[in-house]
């Protein structure tokens, strides 16, 4: 057994989330130990932190870590927001400037990630805590509106064209 260096450690945790259905850090603190890598549940955390990784669901409705296949500087494709956005949010609400999305608890961070990459112009920061994203709506945008924006995407609303006054 060996205690890797950071770098080492996290590229070898990245292939093993890469592949296997990783559902816990106890199980990939376990998969580490078995791959001669020895590693803590607190080191593994602050990896996972580091190298971005979430949970996602997967066939079967599971929840497994990944580590998103999008850099941060790319834009995440419209598909992969809609998706991320029906399959996480389950409320939306406006106020001003400022759009709340409410997810399951723990779920927050994904969707927050997925609208920071979106590429969306309307968007001017997000913060996410456990069950809660707050999307702060650049100048000159209607927060109302790109809340209804998102909720069609989420599958939550109608869209704003097919509105009806």
């Amino acid at each position: 057994m060996n205690s890797l260096g950071k770098t080492q450690r996290q590229h070898r945790l990245a292939r093993l989330l890469e592949n296997h259905a990783v559902t816990s850090q106890t199980q990939l603190v376990e998969l580490l130990e078995a791959d001669g890598v020895r590693a803590t549940q607190a080191t593994v955390s602050r990896d996972h932190d580091e190298l971005g990784a979430v949970k996602v669901r997967v066939p079967g409705g599971d929840s497994v870590y990944a580590i998103p296949e999008l850099p941060h500087e790319r834009v995440a494709p419209e598909d992969h927001l809609r998706r991320m956005l029906s399959d996480w949010v389950a409320d939306i609400g406006s106020s001003g400037n400022l759009v709340v999305l409410r997810t399951p608890p723990g779920s927050a961070h994904v969707v927050g990630s997925a609208l920071d990459r979106s590429g969306l112009p309307e968007i001017l920061g997000t913060v996410a805590g456990d069950d809660t994203v707050l999307v702060v709506v650049a100048d000159g945008a209607d927060g109302a509106a790109f809340a209804n924006t998102l909720g069609a995407l989420a599958g939550l609303r109608q869209s704003p064209q097919e509105e009806t006054i």
